[in-house]
């Protein structure tokens, strides 16, 4: 089944395909990386999590393993038919509004470098409307190159590869990238909108929204961690 996406974004392979052109079949066979031990590592034991663009629980379901409370939100019905042993809520992630806070904000898979300005401080706002006032959000950012080191390709262990194959300006400094994931037994492909951000207007778009910078996780910067601006 396909469904509308949304503009400037496309998918294709088997499967059915997300508003934003992710493959559902494709990201069920993705492994998980090292998020889930970042996140546990920077928030509270047993916290409660909102996971905004949860897909198909690809990092929910570890953190569960590891004791957390989470409720998984994705505007993709067929991504959150996968998930497993936590709340789930189908809608678009920059209009919630679900009148509750929570321990632990997150908003991975680079979804604040969202094409379109409007939707990204959507984004934010929902991040502060539901974090509690000791709580935290905890943001993935693209790394430095990762619209410059172009074109890459990485060849998973487990026997598939990842191309990054373009980056190209669209206007309003924004860029269309387009990645292949090729499987010995699939293909598929996604077009989407990213907004490269400096660490400055990235830290400009968190006080906009009412949150601020406690730390960087990572030595890369990728891995954030904000709260409610005192």
């Amino acid at each position: 089944m396909r469904i509308e996406t949304r503009e400037g974004y496309e998918g294709t392979g088997p499967g059915a395909i997300t508003p934003d052109g992710c493959a559902v079949e494709l990201y069920a066979r993705l492994p998980v990386g090292d998020e889930p031990d970042i996140i546990a590592a920077a928030v509270p034991a047993g916290a409660h999590i909102l996971e905004l663009g949860s897909g198909v629980g690809r990092v929910t379901h570890p953190l569960l393993e590891r004791g957390f409370t989470v409720t998984a939100v994705d505007e993709s019905a067929d991504m959150l038919a996968r998930v497993r042993g936590a709340r789930t809520i189908c809608g678009p992630i920059e209009t919630l509004d679900l009148g509750e806070r929570f321990d632990v904000v997150m908003l991975a898979s680079f979804l604040v470098h969202a094409g379109d300005e409007e939707v990204r401080k959507g984004l934010l706002r929902t991040c502060a409307r539901h974090v509690a006032e000791d709580g935290c959000v905890l943001i993935q950012r693209e790394g430095p190159d990762y619209h410059t080191d172009v074109p890459r390709e990485r060849v998973d262990p487990s026997g598939f590869t990842v191309r990054i194959t373009s980056a190209e300006p669209v206007g309003d400094g924004v860029n269309s990238v387009h990645a292949e994931y090729v499987f010995p037994d699939a293909v598929w492909t996604q077009t989407f909108l990213a907004r490269p951000l400096t660490k400055e207007q990235f830290e400009s778009a968190l006080a906009e929204a009412g949150l601020e910078v406690d730390s960087y996780l990572t030595p890369d910067g990728m891995w954030v961690r904000a709260v409610p601006a005192g």
